[in-house]
């Protein structure tokens, strides 16, 4: 199991590696596709959020590439400074895409709503829960509980992987809705558009496969054990 485990890991790893590049690479080419329009992504965040009769939440630029979320806590869609400032197709499906999820926040949408309620506990166990399950291992024999605890632990956070799926796959849909609708983008715009949110989406497939592979392989530690 333990070969296996490191096999199927491996090959996790490899998979998210190549997922991650992808993205890269859609991003770079849809950089290069301006907008007929000249919006800026700050601007199409500002729309979209009008248009939805949305008037407490604040578009604001943010360091770093791909830093792009929104934060409910302060109702802020906090775009990268490409994202932000670019007029292309990579920065419309992106600033839209966050808007999509200020979107969920408003009508109330439940898997939004039950990710929310587990990031205090996804925190804690996040910091905690490798020690715990490395601690569980080494005292397998003489403290099974301990490992026990850290399946639990580790369950939170693959539960919050899984959760985020629905979430991210419905801000995108939102997003290419509003695009498409109200014509902000041209049709080949939208193909771009679409692809770039695309691979952003696998991102999270691959996240959450790996949590599930490591889920459980802990779960046959244990088992296994007795």
């Amino acid at each position: 199991m333990g070969m296996g485990y490191m096999i199927l890991i491996g090959f996790i790893m490899l998979l998210s590696w190549g997922v991650s590049a992808q993205l890269k690479s859609k991003f770079k080419k849809y950089s290069k596709v301006q907008l007929q329009n000249g919006m800026s992504g700050a601007e199409i965040a500002e729309k979209m959020l009008s248009d939805h009769g949305i008037r407490d939440v604040k578009v604001i630029s943010t360091q770093g590439m791909l830093t792009d979320h929104y934060n409910p806590v302060n109702k802020t869609v906090n775009l990268s400074e490409s994202v932000y400032n670019q007029r292309n197709a990579a920065s419309a499906a992106v600033a839209a895409h966050e808007c999509g999820h200020a979107v969920q926040h408003a009508v109330g949408y439940e898997w939004l709503q039950m990710r929310s309620k587990l990031v205090p506990v996804v925190s804690v166990a996040s910091n905690l829960v490798q020690w715990i399950l490395l601690g569980g291992i080494l005292l397998i024999n003489t403290f099974p509980s301990l490992l026990l605890v850290g399946i639990v632990l580790f369950s939170m956070t693959t539960l919050f992987t899984l959760i985020t799926l629905p979430v991210e796959y419905d801000a995108s849909n939102r997003a290419l809705a509003w695009l498409e609708n109200k014509r902000i983008v041209t049709r080949d715009e939208l193909v771009g558009s679409k692809d770039a949110l695309k691979w952003a989406a696998r991102t999270y497939v691959v996240a959450a496969i790996g949590s599930i592979a490591t889920l459980l392989y802990y779960i046959s530690i244990y088992t296994n054990r007795r």
